[in-house]
């Protein structure tokens, strides 16, 4: 089976704040008898599948600003995002959510099911159908102003910026000395492409850990904290980036008409922007509670960067 490649330290439910816990018990009309915490994921808060004493299930998932400064942020993206995209087979439907200022929780459907396995071709070639669903699904739906998505342009430029600093950048960034000399256009490539029309909200982070089959195959999609406006493009790549190391990888990227239309250098750019990106914030990112967060980082753009090495007939150094 396919592990979660993120993998956080998460506080259990019990030691959620009693205000947060009463309001879960009153919100599902019965109070919760037990737990299962899960796994997957960077925030320190809970993730936790609740059955109530009536036979209530539902998942919660709860963060307080003392845990980390930024993580309710994106809990209260999230509650924008699915409050206004509504019910649909292809995401966990929001039940409630509470934001007392300090502490921010949601209570979504639980979903019946597991991480799906991405060394199963089949399970594989399911959440890539899924994935060009969602796509479908999000395509022309509007969010309010309100809803704070991520803005892929910006992201994109900041990838450039971080290629482009890679000759004078510490010893200690781990990026292969290839790169350093020879950045090719990458750069220029995320630049043009920021500054193209990018309307489509996407997910922007899947992974396995974000990614649940149902017993009969379904594939739903949980986690919309990062949600972004993007390229229709984005969410079929992100899908693949779970086997970017093999080169079927490349195989799948050529198989999909939203990635066969960005082109091979808009992917390959992705790929040394987003890696070189994630190397440098691995020596300067200062992460409060997630003790994790920068092995992730530096694993992460060890992968990109090899598949950079691999699409251009380069030996990583």
């Amino acid at each position: 089976m396919t592990a979660p490649r993120a993998v956080g330290v998460r506080l259990p439910y019990a030691a959620v704040p009693a205000r947060v816990r009463d309001w879960v018990d009153a919100t599902l009309g019965s109070p919760v008898v037990a737990t299962a915490e899960q796994v997957g994921g960077m925030s320190p808060g809970c993730a936790t599948r609740l059955t109530c004493a009536d036979g209530t299930r539902a998942f919660v998932k709860a963060v307080g600003d003392e845990l980390n400064p930024d993580t309710p942020g994106l809990f209260r993206r999230e509650v924008g995002v699915l409050t206004h995209l509504g019910a649909h087979d292809l995401w966990a439907g929001l039940l409630a959510s509470y934001d007392d200022g300090r502490w921010v929780a949601l209570v979504v459907e639980d979903v019946e099911g597991r991480h799906p396995d991405f060394t199963d071709d089949g399970e594989l070639a399911d959440v890539l159908a899924a994935t060009d669903g969602l796509v479908e699904a999000l395509a022309g739906r509007e969010l309010p102003d309100a809803v704070d998505l991520v803005q892929v342009p910006t992201l994109l430029g900041r990838w450039a910026d971080s290629l482009d600093s890679l000759p004078t950048a510490a010893p200690d960034v781990p990026v292969p000395a290839w790169l350093r000399a020879d950045r090719r256009d990458w750069a220029a490539v995320l630049r043009r492409e920021a500054e193209l029309p990018m309307e489509q909200v996407v997910h922007w982070d899947i992974r396995v850990d974000n990614l649940l089959r149902r017993p009969t195959g379904e594939i739903v999609f949980v986690d919309w904290g990062v949600a972004a406006r993007g390229p229709a493009w984005a969410d079929p790549l992100m899908a693949r980036l779970e086997r970017v190391e093999d080169p079927g990888f490349d195989r799948s990227v050529a198989a999909s008409p939203a990635l066969a239309a960005a082109g091979d250098d808009v992917v390959t750019a992705f790929l040394a922007g987003f890696g070189a990106h994630l190397a440098i914030r691995s020596t300067v990112a200062v992460d409060v509670n997630l003790p994790t967060l920068n092995d992730f980082r530096i694993r992460e753009s060890a992968r990109m960067l090899g598949a950079v090495a691999r699409r251009t007939g380069r030996h990583p150094a």
